[in-house]
């Protein structure tokens, strides 16, 4: 498409913008469906559609423009009151927002988009042609676009296409209460389209592609300008100082550590305000699932209110884009395993709408994310009876587990309790998934659940990965360092408590068997003797102790990655106050390495 090829920093520009548009879009049409006498939702809807329209207009996107026209006309009728929001026209309009996102993927390959389905382009005229007309109607609306479809293959210039939408709307009209919307048949491609190729590239880019755009407040970009300017200054300071020093005037080496401590100050201060500047609300992606629980509840039955506190709390960008993938899974099982039907929940004496709370918080310097509903709960022996029954642990081993490491069971490869695979859970792999990503991130996750009130999933990250707080150490004369969030506590090694345990060396530390790993034998590096002092850490749910040489404190760093080498157990490098090269150890790839 050569408009799109000649204003490619336009096009970003514009998919940026539309994507927020069509993000708050959703979640407000969801809010819509509980409040549809909110005419400023409506406004806002409105103009959201506008806006996207303009900008496919002056990108030549016509295909995007009859859309969103279509759907605009819609929204107009809506708020003049000459037509009723049903969930079944809101599902209408929802998959035409998801239409609209499927063109922008295509325009960010530099694509002209195809065509919006027939089908969808005929209910949005039937809901505009007739307050009657519903996604109820999808079976009868496919019929008449085959009937056009075959008409129009017939090449006559006078087709009726008013005629057809009255034979729609009589359709309608005539259909009894209640049919359902997944009542679907193929729609025939129409003709002159048929031949438009898959676009495997234009797919592959949007899947590889990520955001490197950043939005910033400008208080915070102008802070950042003062303290540089500041730091600069100082510098031309401790110049002059230095020349003074050298020529031995009094006082100077007094002004040259006051002016240090004040450099020292002004970049502790630099650092803090670049790492705010990387600071996004986790809000923008909290939005996308009213969506994703709407979908989710219309197809299983169910009726559910999604609740978001705290769209307001701060998170690294890196992380935030990380964190799509674990909550679209936790929401859906909450959802899905988590709320119960209407009937069922009624027969509990429960409020018939389910609630599904996503809230999110910072305590110190982490963020804590929380998942809650108050479906049905998880039972503890019928989780570890599942685990049983799939072969993923033995029964002598389920049987020592206590009911907090019963529920942790579900994190398992393969786990689910679904018996039939479908379109939104069963095939065991959800929450397997959920806890990798979260541990890629630092972060840990913990479950709590009560048969018959509710669940709750609570996810602990850091708010930043670009500094790291970590403990380090010393082996055999090279300095190592691991993430300070897995230590427990140093403690000293007494060779004569060193037990053997199946094989293998542990010790009892505050009443718990832990296994003892020399840090040494997990590098592949010879030793000469035991190491005396041991870290207490912990691996998701397991503990262990590492023995090493020595340790020296803590120390917060930034990570750089090794160039051109990736050594087992060691995610990337940093250097120590005296300029020492130290490698940065990820602990949990060293013990899956272990000989």
């Amino acid at each position: 498409m050569d408009t799109l090829n000649d204003m490619q920093d336009l096009l970003q520009d514009f998919l940026t913008e539309a994507g927020e548009l069509l993000d708050d879009v959703d979640q407000k049409l969801v809010e819509l469906e509980s409040n549809a006498s909110d005419k400023n939702l409506l406004n806002t809807i409105f103009r959201g559609f506008h806006t996207i329209k303009g900008g496919a207009g002056f990108l030549d996107a016509p295909a995007m423009v009859e859309l969103c026209h279509r759907t605009e006309n819609l929204f107009d009728l809506l708020r003049s009151d000459q037509r009723v929001l049903t969930p079944e026209m809101l599902d209408v309009i929802l998959t035409s927002t998801g239409e609209v996102k499927r063109m922008m993927r295509e325009m960010s390959g530099h694509a002209a988009p195809a065509a919006a389905p027939a089908r969808l382009l005929a209910l949005l005229d039937a809901c505009l042609m007739d307050p009657q007309a519903t996604a109820g109607s999808v079976a009868v609306a496919d019929a008449a676009v085959a009937v056009a479809v075959a008409r129009a293959g017939t090449g006559s210039a006078d087709f009726d296409w008013n005629a057809l939408y009255q034979v729609l709307i009589a359709g309608i009209r005539a259909m009894p209460p209640g049919v359902p919307a997944n009542a679907v048949t193929p729609v025939p491609v129409e003709p002159g389209r048929a031949a438009r190729p898959a676009k495997a590239p234009v797919e592959a880019k949007a899947k590889v592609g990520k955001d490197s755009s950043l939005r910033i407040d400008t208080d915070r970009v102008d802070q950042i300008l003062n303290l540089s300017g500041e730091i600069g200054l100082t510098k031309n300071r401790l110049n002059c100082l230095v020349g003074g020093l050298t020529r031995g005037e009094a006082g100077s080496l007094q002004k040259l550590q006051e002016t240090l401590g004040q450099l020292d100050t002004l970049v502790a201060a630099l650092q803090s305000a670049v790492m705010k500047a990387r600071m996004q609300p986790v809000g923008r992606v909290f939005q996308k699932y009213n969506r994703l629980a709407r979908d989710i509840a219309r197809t299983l039955g169910k009726d559910v209110d999604l609740v978001i506190d705290g769209a307001e709390t701060e998170v690294d960008k890196t992380i935030l884009e990380e964190l799509n993938d674990p909550l679209v899974h936790l929401v859906r099982n909450s959802v899905d395993h988590g709320l119960e039907t209407t009937v069922e929940r009624i027969a509990a004496g429960k409020p018939s709408r389910g609630t599904v709370r996503l809230a999110a918080r910072q305590v110190g310097d982490h963020i804590i994310i929380e998942i809650t509903d108050d479906g049905r709960g998880m039972r503890p022996e019928f989780i570890r009876e599942k685990a049983v029954q799939k072969g993923l642990i033995a029964a002598e081993e389920a049987n020592t587990l206590d009911a907090r490491q019963c529920l942790n069971l579900i994190f398992l490869p393969g786990f689910s309790t679904k018996v039939e695979v479908s379109e939104v859970s069963g095939r065991g792999v959800g929450m397997d998934v959920v806890r990798t990503n979260i541990q890629k991130l630092k972060g840990r996750i913990d479950l709590a659940s009560e048969p018959g009130k509710g669940s709750r999933v609570t996810i602990s990250l850091p708010l930043t990965l670009a500094i790291l707080p970590v403990l380090m150490m010393k082996q055999d004369g090279q300095i190592y360092a691991m993430p300070l969030n897995t230590v427990r506590e140093i403690i000293t090694i007494d060779p004569d408590r060193v037990q053997s345990v199946a094989g293998h060396p542990a010790l009892v530390v505050r009443g718990d068997v832990l296994p003892v790993f020399e840090l040494a034998d997990l590098l592949g590096r010879p030793r000469s003797a035991s190491s005396l002092v041991g870290v207490v850490a912990t691996d998701g749910d397991r503990g262990y102790v590492l023995a090493v040489d020595s340790f020296f404190g803590q120390d917060e760093v930034m990570i750089k990655p090794l160039q051109g080498i990736k050594p087992a157990g060691v995610v990337g490098a940093t250097l120590s106050g005296e300029g020492v090269l130290v490698l940065v150890l990820e602990m949990r790839d060293l013990l899956r390495r272990r000989p």
